[in-house]
């Protein structure tokens, strides 16, 4: 089963909210809208419900042209980053409505649910209304009724957002699960790089309505298009300074050569913006082929056992730039402290003056990740 967008515009009253999408999705994995909050998510998934009608374009499902078709025969279903429920139903009958609907017979309609209220614990909550539930089994409810039915497509608009931690964790693995055991076409949307990576399948970079790059998260982590897109894989973004190159260094002062970096190696002479992930700023010295600034810092946010340094570099090539170091343990620094940040240029991330990707580190395995 593949679904197919082409071209698709979306504008209402002269504003654009979707422009130029051309995008492929294929069932037996989840396939990732990952933007942040007004990139366009979920008015993609509107149009693909048929809740909203494309401008222009066209949408196709298994070959099939479905543009004009109303949502009401369209065999989807969607679960909303706020749970909507039936406050009159109980749980079971939230979760049984669509079976109904379709006129499923009871003893299987009793099967589905029940199974699907396991998969999502909520099963001791099926003889409740739904008010009397905590938001987060609230939520549960509204998912549970989404995936019961044989949908050709279930659009996940941020649907754990209001869970714990530990169930959204357990959930993303069930679902990774049950989705390549199932002949849809499942879509997740969400504002977080993690969830992306790990949930796998395809990921699409959304951004002002338009698409930056789509294709396997791991890869578009480790070799962006542009700087929007290596922003959204990075909470905090990446660390940037403006410099140029010259017969292969850095016109900063006291710069090494790129003699260990093949990627910066082949750089043309002329300015560019380098950008350094927070997690490859260290607090320690590093080999001849680093970098070291000086930096004052700002606030140490301390995150269990790791740290959040916010800093601005001092030194005058580099003055006015605020950096996010993330480093391991408890580094309580008072405000003000002056600091020297190290990294690697081999981890560098080479951008145009208009954001387009130039050069990135080497892919690194997927083991690495951890770690990186």
């Amino acid at each position: 089963m593949s679904l197919v967008l082409q071209d698709i515009q979306h504008r209402v009253d002269g504003e654009t909210f979707l422009s130029d999408i051309n995008l492929r999705f294929e069932e037996g994995a989840f396939n990732v809208l990952l933007g942040r909050t007004l990139a366009g998510k979920t008015s993609l998934m509107r149009v693909i419900a048929g809740l909203d009608k494309p401008s222009s374009g066209s949408i196709h499902l298994n070959g099939k042209d479905i543009t004009a078709l109303p949502v009401q025969k369209r065999n989807v279903s969607m679960v909303y980053q706020q749970f909507i429920n039936y406050p009159h139903l109980s749980v079971f009958d939230n979760i049984a409505s669509p079976l109904v609907v379709s006129g499923m017979k009871a003893n299987e309609i009793n099967q589905r649910v029940k199974s699907t209220a396991e998969l999502l614990q909520i099963t001791p909550f099926l003889d409740k209304l739904p008010l009397a539930l905590s938001g987060g089994q609230q939520q549960r409810c509204a998912m549970a009724r989404a995936m019961v039915k044989d949908a050709d497509i279930i659009l996940f608009d941020e649907p754990l957002v209001n869970l714990d931690y530990k169930l959204r964790e357990e959930l993303r693995d069930e679902l990774k699960r049950l989705f390549k055991q199932r002949e849809c076409i499942a879509l997740y949307a969400t504002t977080e790089a993690h969830e992306a990576l790990a949930l796998g399948g395809t990921t699409s970079l959304l951004h002002q309505g338009q698409v930056l790059q789509s294709g396997p998260a791991l890869e578009q982590y480790y070799q962006p298009v542009s700087l929007h897109a290596a922003d959204l894989f990075h909470e905090p973004p990446l660390n940037q300074f403006h410099a140029q190159v010259q017969d292969s260094s850095l016109s900063l002062n006291n710069t090494p050569h790129f003699d260990d970096s093949a990627h910066l190696n082949r750089l043309a002479n002329g300015s560019y913006i380098f950008a350094i992930r927070p997690d490859h700023l260290s607090l320690e010295s590093l080999d001849a082929n680093s970098m070291t600034v000086l930096t004052r810092v700002d606030l140490a946010e301390i995150s269990a056992s790791e740290t959040y340094i916010h800093v601005t570099l001092v030194d005058s090539q580099w003055a006015g730039n605020t950096w996010i170091a993330h480093v391991k343990g408890i580094h309580p620094y008072h405000i003000g402290t002056m600091l020297n940040l190290h990294f690697s240029l081999n981890n560098l991330y080479v951008f145009t003056d208009q954001g387009q990707a130039v050069a990135s580190p080497n892919m690194k395995p997927l083991v690495a990740m951890e770690a990186s």
